[in-house]
């Protein structure tokens, strides 16, 4: 087992804090986001992107969150149940289903706190361009150096919660490429 550092070197150590606080401050935020608003992240995200194009198709809607139709698809189940949503088949091509918001959809996502990818992005705009470039290539590596393969179905948003495309145990994934599932 490799030691985390020396005690003359404390850059590992310091890194692994670094991330913990990123984790912990996304788990924290997502609890203050489901306490304050009854939701999960992904599900304001998603009647975030509702509120923005109008009435709009599931599969509009996952390549505008980039997350997957089936994961957009469970998220959409789940707030049609509350009434958050409504979905209805288009009068042009009835294999076509649309969404939009309700009344208590709109009140929902009025109580939700602004997102903390939201106030990270603002930040990020804030910092010089090469600083911006340096960022993104170290966190490109570490998510390299952690194992995180390019095909994790990864929306531009900072949650914890497990997506339910994601629920999955180690039981699950194909031995020879731990980013896919076993079939």
């Amino acid at each position: 087992m490799a030691q985390v550092g020396s005690r003359s070197d404390l850059r590992p150590q310091r890194a692994l804090i670094a991330l913990r606080r990123i984790i912990r401050a996304t788990d924290l935020h997502s609890k203050r986001v489901r306490r304050e608003s009854g939701l999960t992240v992904p599900q304001v995200v998603l009647l975030q992107a509702i509120e923005v194009l109008g009435e709009v198709s599931g599969r509009q809607l996952a390549e505008e969150i980039s997350l997957s139709q089936s994961t957009v698809s469970t998220i959409l189940d789940r707030l049609e149940s509350r009434a958050y949503v409504e979905r209805y088949r288009s009068p042009q091509d009835r294999r076509v289903v649309h969404v939009r918001l309700t009344g208590l959809g709109l009140q929902a996502l009025d109580r939700a706190p602004a997102l903390l990818h939201v106030k990270f992005i603002e930040a990020l705009e804030q910092l010089p361009a090469r600083e911006q470039q340096v960022i993104f290539e170290s966190l490109e590596r570490v998510a390299e150096m952690m194992g995180a393969p390019q095909s994790v179905d990864a929306a531009p948003l900072l949650d914890v919660q497990v997506l339910p495309e994601d629920d999955m145990t180690s039981d699950d994934l194909d031995p020879h490429d731990p980013g896919k599932r076993a079939r």
